[in-house]
């Protein structure tokens, strides 16, 4: 199980894990991974969370619109963003790009 299937298993009404998740919107888990890290992400920016996440990804804005739904709305996106701030610093941003990387292989 990784990161995400926990934290969207405490997010009341979000599918139990990313894989699920990614059938309900039609992409590979991992793509929808980094949608989710890169929302997380964005929330916490000036601007639309889902134009700037589409800007990062190139996934579709409708997409990351339903995923977005999915996980609760923009509310849950700002308890995801808490959650995920591992070390506790206030800025999940780091935490978020550190998941991102492993994702991708990279240190």
């Amino acid at each position: 199980m990784s990161i995400l299937d926990g934290i969207l298993k405490n997010i009341g009404g979000a599918p139990d894990d990313v894989a699920n998740l990614a059938r309900q919107v039609g992409l590979d888990p991992k793509t929808v991974e980094m949608a989710i890290a890169a929302l997380g992400k964005t929330h916490v920016m000036e601007g639309d969370t889902v134009t700037l996440a589409a800007e990062k990804t190139g996934i579709s804005p409708d997409i990351l619109t339903q995923i977005v739904s999915a996980i609760g709305g923009e509310g849950s996106l700002a308890r995801f963003a808490s959650m995920l701030d591992a070390d506790k610093d206030g800025n999940p941003l780091d935490d978020i790009l550190g998941m991102a990387k492993g994702l991708f292989g990279k240190s």
